[in-house]
This record gives structure tokens, C-alpha cells and sequence, in this order.
């Protein structure tokens, strides 16, 4: 449908204004809800992360994708609710006790809600017990994802993963870990289920998670 088309095209171009116009028009038109997420928001966040592994895209192009798709969603949960809205899953997320940068993991959420994850995201500088409190009221979160941008605060993540255990939830949630200093290896050797690199893997990783 040409109006899906231009519904991506608003993400892919940023244009927020016309996005809304565009999608009121496809709900005006009787298009289901859900497919005007799939075919429309969802799909354009798809491209977006196939642009950025291809070097056609870069953090701020990503940002400005990611916040056009939020209008869009804003305009569109309220047709959703009530209408057997699929979620991939819910996600908590929050960057590590002491680590005050936010921009990594804005950008990770973005593209985990364009791919049609619920996300609740607990901000900054959060200690492990927040973590545990909140997967514990959210029990059908099934994956944790951890950020850190120092050297120095990455070391949180692995008491938050102990946490987990010491409440007795780790068995029931996936831990992923993402932030610039981080690897593939620390992660494994913190005992985290899995590692993104960027925002865009951050994606595929979560689905690989809960595919298992």
C-alpha cells in the first residue's frame, strides 16, 4: 500500500510531522493498526538498522529515526490498544550504578521499541536491587539489558547479575550487556547471556534470546 510506503519513508527521512499526518491517514482509511505498525514503523526501523551496518547511517541519522518512529507510535498506540497489540517481549533496561551516560542506551531502546519490544527503561545509575525490584513486579520481562560507557562502572554489571541469582531470577531472565568498552569475552566472563556490540545487533540479539 503506497500509504505504508510513505509511512516508512517519513522514518527514513525524519520527517515527523508528516508522519503523523500519513499514518492518521492510513487509520482514516480503515488499514488494521497492527499492520500499519509492521509494514510501516516496524519495517522502517528495519532498514534503519540494515543502513547503519552498512555505513549509510551513523548514531545521530539513528537518533533522529528512532525518535520520528516514537511520534509515530504515539499516535498509533491508542488504535492498538485493545486490539491484541503483539509485543516481541518486554525489556528492562537501564545503564549500570555510577554510569550517568544515556545516549548508547536511548538509542538501544529505540530500536528495541521500533522492532516491537516493550521496553521499560529505568534511566541511569541504576544499583543492582533496582534492577531485581523491577524484573520482580514485571515477571513476563524475560531479558535484562545492562550499558555501561566507562571502564570504570562496567564492573556493576556482574554484581547486578550475582543480584539476580541471590534473588532467584536469574534462571527466568537473559542478560544482555552493551557499552563502548565492553567485549564479547566480558560478557561471557561476567556470566551475561549475550553481547551487542551497537543498537542495531542489540535488536537481533534480543530475538535470538527469546527464540531460545
Amino acid at each position: 500500500m503506497i500509504v505504508l510506503e510513505e509511512i516508512k519513508d517519513c522514518i527514513l527521512t525524519f520527517d515527523r510531522a508528516k508522519l503523523k499526518t500519513k499514518i492518521e491517514e492510513a487509520i482514516e482509511a480503515k488499514i488494521n493498526p497492527q499492520v500499519i505498525l509492521n509494514e510501516g514503523l516496524i519495517a522502517a526501523m528495519e532498514q534503519v538498522g540494515r543502513q547503519f551496518e552498512a555505513g549509510e547511517f551513523f548514531i545521530p541519522e539513528m537518533l533522529l529515526a528512532g525518535r520520528t518512529m516514537q511520534d509515530g507510535l504515539t499516535v498509533l498506540k491508542p488504535h492498538l490498544v485493545g486490539k491484541d497489540m503483539q509485543s516481541k517481549g518486554k525489556i528492562v533496561m537501564g545503564t549500570v550504578k555510577g554510569d550517568l551516560h544515556d545516549i548508547g542506551k536511548n538509542l538501544v531502546g529505540m530500536m528495541l521499541e521500533g522492532a516491537g519490544f516493550e521496553v521499560i527503561d529505568l534511566g541511569v545509575d541504576i544499583p543492582a536491587e533496582k534492577f531485581v525490584e523491577t524484573l520482580q513486579k514485571n515477571k513476563d520481562a524475560k531479558i535484562l539489558a545492562l550499558s555501561a560507557l566507562l571502564t570504570t562502572t562496567m564492573s556493576n554489571m556482574e554484581p547486578t547479575i550475582t543480584a539476580l541469582s541471590k534473588a532467584g531470577i536469574r534462571k527466568d531472565v537473559k542478560v544482555m550487556v552493551g557499552g563502548a568498552p565492553l567485549s564479547e569475552s566480558y560478557a561471557k566472563q561476567i556470566g551475561a547471556d549475550g553481547y551487542a556490540p551497537d543498537a542495531s545487533r542489540a535488536v537481533n540479539v534480543a530475538k535470538t534470546m527469546l527464540s531460545k
